[in-house]
């Protein structure tokens, strides 16, 4: 079966062909009652049903990643695999160059991550610990996630000894508290809200399924989830990554790179030009 290429995607990444359905219902048999064939003739699953979306994880994960057990709360981010994947796959390089099959760091030690926001699905460090044999620490202002993804770690053998999870106590610190004093990471990863408010949050759902659905949808059921501290906070994405960089400058020898998903592209440049100020 011949499925085409995301060419734009990392090429470690293996999510960059079509979901591969026969494969995946092998690995994961109960995806298969989500499976049907679309207008286009092609394999697929509907995008908006939650428990659909949660069972393509499942099986992405047993397929890809070894994850025999992976269950989140109800209301909780389910996130894309591929999307996801991507981000370490390209931190990856920013660390070995090119060389992104590599296995240790330039310093021939394991390389250690910290995920701001690991969140009730622990799907980075999943992501990492397969593909690169990283360890993590997983860092959250959430005790219910935190609590599910110890979950999840402790019910995947691969997983075991190789993730550890701390409570953010100080929701107005991303940083301090979590990185202890003469601490090293190689990197920091984190997918920060997107939001500044719940209302925003849900403004945005709505106007995305309204368009993807060419309809308006008043009630947005959304398949990713998200509690509030997945989705939104004071001030949104922007405030939350100056505020990161601007902690950062306290730890500047306790990590080699801080890194974030940043989604919107006057974002980026804001950051560039809080970063820059610290260089002057």
């Amino acid at each position: 079966m011949n499925f085409s290429i995301k060419s734009t995607l990392h090429p470690s990444n293996p999510h960059r062909e079509r979901y591969d359905f026969p494969s995946l219902i092998k690995s994961s048999p109960k995806l298969a009652e989500f499976v049907s064939v679309n207008k286009f003739g092609d394999e697929s699953i509907d995008f908006f049903n939650p428990r659909a979306v949660i069972a393509l994880n499942k099986a992405l994960l047993k397929k890809f990643y070894h994850i025999d057990f992976w269950e989140i709360p109800e209301g909780y981010l389910c996130p894309p695999i591929p999307g996801r994947a991507e981000y370490i796959h390209q931190v990856a390089s920013l660390l070995y160059g090119n060389d992104a099959v590599k296995k240790d760091s330039n310093t021939n030690e394991k390389v250690r991550c910290l995920d701001i926001g690991v969140g009730a699905n622990c799907i980075y460090p999943i992501i990492g610990v397969n593909a690169y044999d990283w360890t993590f620490v997983g860092s959250d202002v959430d005790q219910d996630a935190l609590d599910s993804a110890q979950k999840i770690i402790d019910n995947n053998k691969v997983l075991q000894g190789k993730i550890e999870l701390r409570y953010q106590a100080k929701r107005k610190f991303i940083l301090h508290g979590i990185i202890q004093k003469d601490e090293k990471f190689d990197l920091t990863i984190c997918n920060p809200p997107f939001h500044a408010s719940a209302a925003e949050a849900k403004k945005e759902a709505i106007k995305k399924l309204s368009n993807l659905r060419k309809r308006l949808v008043k009630h947005p059921l959304l398949n990713f989830g998200g509690q509030s501290s997945e989705i939104w906070c004071d001030g949104g994405e922007e405030k939350f990554i100056l505020k990161m960089i601007d902690e950062s400058m306290s730890f500047s020898s306790s990590c080699r790179w801080f890194t974030s998903m940043v989604s919107k592209a006057e974002h980026l440049k804001k950051s560039m030009l809080h970063w820059i100020k610290y260089q002057m």
